[in-house]
């Protein structure tokens, strides 16, 4: 599956991916912030894509003009999801290379997600989460139109070896179509 917007190719992620996902991936301002350890080489980078990003509905985040992945973003359906959700449910996750970031990429990308979610993969619900002091984040959920629904503390995170807080949103199917163009126009 290869979706458009207007700025970005939002496409599965490829091999040849690696050095790009290092030059960003490699930023410890990057994944701690998002639950994930700073990437170490190219090879690291490789093995992500070949493991962690292979799995379905997870998707690289490229510029149209050059189709050069800069960031990440999935959907993890029901069980696969971190929340244990119901089949007809789903979370997003995204990250966006710190060259890129206050430039409305992300949530442009969360936008067209939700959208393929609600209307092609027939989702009822779309959930996301944010570690606390993770303000971007948090600021993306809130353009893209998810609202707070509740908050996990304490929450051991082997992948850091540390304990965490995560505050969870999320967006109906109903709320998606009744704001859906609220949305748009506010992001862009």
């Amino acid at each position: 599956m290869i979706l458009q917007t207007k700025r970005l190719i939002i496409r599965p992620w490829v091999e040849s991916d690696a050095e790009s996902l290092y030059e960003y991936a490699k930023d410890p301002k990057i994944g701690p912030i998002a639950g994930w350890p700073v990437h170490t080489s190219v090879e690291n980078s490789l093995q992500i894509i070949k493991t962690v990003f292979s799995a379905p509905e997870t998707y690289a985040v490229c510029l149209k003009n050059d189709n050069k992945a800069i960031g990440s973003i999935g959907l993890m359906l029901g069980k696969a999801s971190n929340i244990d959700l119901p089949h007809d449910e789903g979370e997003i996750g995204y990250w966006i290379g710190l060259p890129f970031w206050g430039q409305g990429l992300i949530p442009e990308a969360v936008i067209e997600l939700l959208r393929y979610g609600f209307e092609d993969l027939n989702l009822k619900k779309i959930w996301s989460g944010y570690f606390e002091g993770n303000v971007k984040s948090k600021r993306v959920q809130e353009k893209c139109g998810f609202v707070y629904n509740h908050t996990k503390k304490d929450i051991p995170w082997p992948v850091l070896n540390d304990i965490r807080t995560e505050h969870i949103t999320c967006i109906t199917l109903e709320d998606w179509e009744d704001n859906k163009q609220i949305i748009i126009d506010m992001t862009f």
